[in-house]
């Protein structure tokens, strides 16, 4: 232990000094948050509904919570209700047993509403089409603004398909 604590001594800190602030970032983080805000008057509330995938899509999506993404320094949130969501973000082609749910969870978000289906099981059922355990893409249980295709999409695409709901809401 003591000659590690020595070598650390010696060797001293080796670290890389901190990279500068980007205005061209900062202005479009700013630009994002006041379209939100404009749209919903605070934070926009996302909340995930998998309607039967192979969780592909909820490893992209948990990503987003992480420091590099960081979804909530954009003015966006995961919740536990849809009651208190702005947005549905739902993966998977829709299960049989999960159309009901779907349906109901869709109901009891609030107007006006966002649906955005993502990964190409979302969108169109992907490898599963509609079969009899599937009832295939998103769009056949309950009405999307955005479908977002990948297998899975990327935390980036996930993103942009969230600011074009937003965005074409704002502009309805």
């Amino acid at each position: 232990m003591e000659q590690i604590i020595k070598q650390i001594f010696r060797t001293g800190i080796k670290t890389e000094a901190s990279p500068q602030p980007d205005d061209a970032l900062r202005r479009e983080v700013h630009k994002i948050n006041e379209q939100i805000l404009h749209h919903v008057g605070r934070a926009l509330a996302i909340r995930h509904v998998d309607a039967g995938s192979c969780n592909g899509c909820e490893l992209e999506i948990h990503s987003l919570n992480n420091a590099y993404y960081n979804i909530e320094g954009l003015g966006m949130r995961f919740v536990a209700s849809p009651r208190h969501a702005d947005l549905l973000l739902v993966t998977g082609p829709v299960s049989r047993h999960m159309a009901e749910a779907l349906k109901r969870t869709y109901d009891a978000t609030p107007e006006p509403k966002l649906v955005v289906a993502l990964g190409d099981c979302g969108c169109d059922g992907g490898i599963f089409g509609a079969s009899y355990a599937s009832c295939g893409g998103v769009s056949s249980v309950i009405p999307v603004d955005v479908a977002v295709p990948g297998c899975p999409p990327s935390p980036v695409a996930i993103l942009q398909g969230i600011l074009t709901a937003v965005s074409n809401q704002s502009k309805r």
